[in-house]
């Protein structure tokens, strides 16, 4: 058969002509081919140029405005005094590593255009002073150097596995938890609903200081508005008193910590309107203001009603209980005398409002449903997180009460319990509403008090954790994975290893960190430890990179707890903005279609409540005036920054592959946190 021909089969299967072609080679196919391709080729090439294109005004726009935003802050920020003298000790560090490295590159670049062999060891065939003083380095490095850093970084490659371990041993206790559907049960009828008398006397405290969000925000609202919005204090006094608990055996103290004294009429005011509604609610206030929360907390419960009362539940200025949290709560206790704590999990009104409150809710979705969750139920101990538990009064009694001696008097009062016998048990399903920090600033401040106010209690409780009558099990919990392991040696790795060693290692080569160490194992955790949140699986690597960013500020705060240094006692209220609850913010969307009577509206702002914020605005316009709120520049994040994009500089020249591009990314990151990026902005 010639190559040519074609031939054509007709088949009749249901009526439907089948063609077969043999010789694709044909004319007619060619023809249908030429005809075809160039308008099917132009229409994809169009499409993709469509798309780029697209993305060129966006991109353009985006650089624009980091640019100007960027120029705007390097001009008008003056980097403000933020760290002692101790602290300003890890800068010089940093700033020290940094032009150590600088110069490192310099060297290591005309190494690199000069073609200078490293294993040069002919002393006749050095050129020049400087390639001479290059090879003399380079044997240094070899003999001395590079053995230490091995050394050390093998150490903290000993602790990153370690920690590695416990991570993944908690991720199989909460699978197991799951799979098994394990939780702490309560009696169906703990108390009767038509008997008041056998419900237990409950007292609600709600501790604050200084709690009004950013009045810049909404100052120039129209009055309207002002009626619906909720002010911080308002939010937390109105969850409280709406709790489903008879009246008879419910006490809510509001212990205002506030040195305003416009603010301080304004809470009694917001107390007083809840009393006058039957609420059993008190309003105290300290003219002695020291101790911070813990002062608080201590000095509340020296009244003398507290006799009558046998649990106490705590809730920060921020939160909001449902009405049926002392439901689900205080019957754990009954027939459970051993039983001190009982502490339900947090959720976050505002935690898709930025990329910050993002990454922070990953972060505490596995500290709750992880940490917590499994601690409990195998450990019965865990940190008591400060606010949304409920405490028998008399485990509060027996181990000491409230102490001022840490800014962690959460954790303090939960240890102390521990050593003490009493037991705790954490509530996954009950959650209660709350706001996460949406600045950077705030951010961090509330994680350098989280993480030096461990090592203070640290020093203070092991003497009495070593003398106590537990076992030999629990006192090797608190001390070897609880405190130093969690505590202590989390942040030491993170930041040794991933931010000095690493950088350190593309000037040494001979000291270089195999892949995994890089690459595998990180990804591995941060996908564990992504579990509990699956909807942020997109931010899977923004959480990676920003996790080590904040390994400075954690390290820099363990050190300063550890060894007792000035930054380790402060402690600053985190800001809050007042966000509501969805139901709030459905009520007030639909505020046009209602009345504004007192019955419809959920949250009452009374005419004198008004008047005070009218002079509340007054007081801070002049202060706004003279200090305005602006984004900071962070010097330590910055210095990092720098540091590490020079040692990726570095590791291009030697092809380093992955670690080039680790370097690059985390360099970048530390580049936005340190320009004050992430979080919120104000323009």
């Amino acid at each position: 058969m010639a190559p040519s021909t074609v031939v054509v089969t007709i088949e009749k299967p249901n009526t439907i002509p089948l063609l077969e072609f043999n010789d694709t080679n044909s004319s007619v196919f060619l023809e249908k081919q030429k005809a075809a391709s160039p308008k099917q080729l132009t229409w994809v090439l169009l499409l993709k140029a469509h798309k780029i294109f697209s993305l060129i005004p966006w991109l353009a726009m985006a650089s624009r405005a980091t640019f100007n935003s960027v120029k705007k802050r390097m001009a008008l920020l003056k980097i403000q005094e933020e760290e002692g003298k101790n602290r300003g000790r890890l800068y010089s560090f940093l700033r020290l590593f940094l032009a150590i490295s600088i110069v490192a590159l310099v060297v290591e670049i005309v190494a690199y255009l000069q073609k200078w062999d490293l294993k040069l060891i002919h002393p006749w065939e050095v050129q020049g002073v400087v390639h001479w003083t290059y090879m003399a380095w380079l044997s240094f490095r070899v003999d001395y150097v590079a053995p230490l850093i091995i050394m050390l970084s093998k150490f903290c490659i000993v602790l990153f596995m370690i920690q590695s371990i416990d991570r993944l041993v908690l991720g199989i206790g909460c699978f197991w938890i799951k799979y098994k559907k394990l939780k702490p049960v309560i009696e169906r009828k703990a108390y009767d609903l038509e008997d008041s008398s056998s419900f237990p006397m409950v007292l609600v405290q709600i501790p604050m200081c200084n709690e009004k969000e950013d009045f810049q925000k909404f100052m120039f609202l129209p009055y309207q508005d002002k009626l619906f919005l909720d002010l911080v204090y308002a939010i937390s006094i109105a969850a409280a008193s709406q709790l489903d608990w008879p009246k008879d055996r419910l006490l809510i103290q509001v212990l205002d910590d506030s040195d305003d004294e416009i603010l301080q009429l304004m809470i009694r005011d917001e107390v007083f309107s809840w009393k006058e509604k039957g609420v059993n609610i008190v309003y105290r206030h300290r003219f002695i203001r020291t101790g911070y929360k813990a002062g608080n907390l201590k000095s509340a419960m020296t009244c003398d009603y507290i006799k009558d009362y046998e649990f106490v539940a705590i809730f920060d200025a921020d939160f909001q209980p449902n009405p049926d949290f002392l439901i689900l709560t205080v019957p754990h206790f009954k027939g459970n005398p051993e039983l001190g704590l009982v502490q339900a999990r947090w959720s976050f009104v505002n935690k898709d409002e930025n990329l910050l409150t993002r990454l922070q809710n990953i972060n505490l979705c596995f500290h709750f449903e992880v940490e917590q969750q499994v601690n409990g139920f195998f450990l019965n101990f865990f940190g008591f997180n400060g606010t949304a538990g409920v405490w028998r009064i008399k485990a509060l009694e027996e181990s000491g009460g409230w102490l001022e001696r840490t800014t962690v008097e959460d954790m303090d009062i939960a240890v102390r319990a521990h050593l003490n016998g009493w037991k705790f048990i954490f509530l996954n399903d009950v959650r209660v509403l709350c706001e996460l920090p949406e600045s950077y600033e705030a951010y961090k401040k509330q994680q350098h008090r989280w993480h030096s106010g461990p090592m203070q209690l640290f020093r203070l409780c092991l003497p009495a954790i070593l003398t106590s009558k537990i076992s030999m099990w629990n006192k090797s919990n608190l001390i070897f994975l609880f405190f130093l392991l969690r505590k202590l040696i989390l942040p030491f790795y993170s930041f040794t290893l991933f931010c000095i060693i690493l950088p350190l290692t593309m000037f040494i080569p001979e000291a270089e960190l195999p892949v995994w160490v890089i690459c595998y194992v990180p990804i591995s955790l941060s996908i564990l430890n992504i579990l509990p949140a699956p909807k942020s699986f997109p931010f899977l690597m923004p959480y990676l990179l920003f996790e080590n960013t904040m390994s400075v500020t954690k390290f820099n705060a363990m050190v300063s707890g550890l060894f007792q240094l000035g930054s380790a006692y402060e402690w600053v209220v985190t800001k809050k903005t007042g966000r509501s609850s969805e139901s709030d913010l459905l009520a007030l969307s639909d505020r046009e279609t209602k009345t504004l009577s007192e019955e419809k509206i959920q949250r009452r702002v009374s005419e004198s409540g008004l008047e005070m914020l009218g002079k509340l605005k007054e007081q801070e316009a002049p202060l706004m005036k003279k200090k305005k709120k602006r984004n900071r520049l962070y010097r330590k994040e910055l210095a990092l920054a720098f540091l590490l994009l020079t040692a990726s500089a570095r590791s291009l020249l030697s092809a380093h592959g992955i670690h080039f591009y680790y370097l690059l990314f985390q360099g970048l990151a530390f580049l936005v946190v340190g320009l004050d990026l992430i979080g919120e902005q104000v323009s």
